[in-house]
């Protein structure tokens, strides 16, 4: 019975703070290190609220679960609606204009940076939100919509929209987001700027298609036009 409280303890409220050291590279540790964790990181507060309304929307209480949730938004920045389903060592990093819907699924060890959306695409009913398993990091003002699901260990780009699922261990960047293989280079956890941009990429080929079929425009003109000596 202890057991079993302490591990249900440790998924709804302390993991969520054992993982931040390493995930933020500005957390501290020692007593006023976790102390600080505990007062001043909103993306915690957040969920230890969405747990409390998750537990009263599972109940089916009314208003009360929406209540909280509206209360959490307020102080913290960060909306989560009671009906969605949040693992253990989720951490939302800064925090600021995220947003989780109602049949929103986040798996365990999950990272959120600020303004990330996991959103519907319409007026659907049932499960109308995005499926994210273990281990995702989702960069900052990334958009993640619909019944998709994002794969285990997977990462998207900051700024990215993604309205298609991602296999696991993949990462998605761009606008509409596109899967992009990383050529055998470990992109680090917090490294956002190792992933590449398929759309940068994409205008860099045309340029140099471009140049290519300008300076063979040139030699052309040259064969064709023959310079005429006598003109000054």
């Amino acid at each position: 019975m202890m057991k079993r409280l302490w591990n249900s303890f440790y998924r709804n409220f302390l993991s969520h703070i054992l993982v931040v050291p390493e995930r933020d590279p500005a957390a501290r540790t020692g007593f006023f290190g976790w102390l600080e964790i505990v007062l001043c990181y909103p993306g915690i507060h957040a969920i230890w609220f969405h747990r409390i309304a998750h537990f009263l929307w599972v109940l089916g209480i009314p208003l009360l679960p929406r209540l909280l949730s509206h209360i959490s938004r307020w102080l913290t920045g960060i909306e989560i609606h009671p009906g969605a389903k949040i693992g253990a060592g989720v951490f939302i990093d800064h925090g600021s204009g995220v947003v989780i819907g109602e049949t929103a699924e986040v798996g365990d060890n999950v990272t959120l940076y600020q303004g990330v959306t996991l959103g519907g695409t319409g007026k659907e009913r049932g499960k109308r939100h995005p499926t994210i398993e273990d281990g995702v990091v989702i960069g900052s003002g990334a958009i993640i919509l619909g019944n998709i699901t994002v794969g285990r260990n997977s990462r998207i780009g900051a700024g990215s929209v993604v309205i298609k699922s991602v296999p696991a261990n993949a990462s998605a960047v761009g606008v509409p987001s596109k899967v992009v293989s990383i050529n055998g280079v470990r992109v680090d956890l917090l490294e956002h700027h190792r992933i590449p941009d398929p759309q940068m990429e994409m205008f860099q080929q045309l340029k140099r298609e471009i140049e290519e079929l300008k300076s063979r425009l040139e030699s052309l003109e040259r064969i064709a036009v023959p310079e005429d000596p006598s003109m000054p």
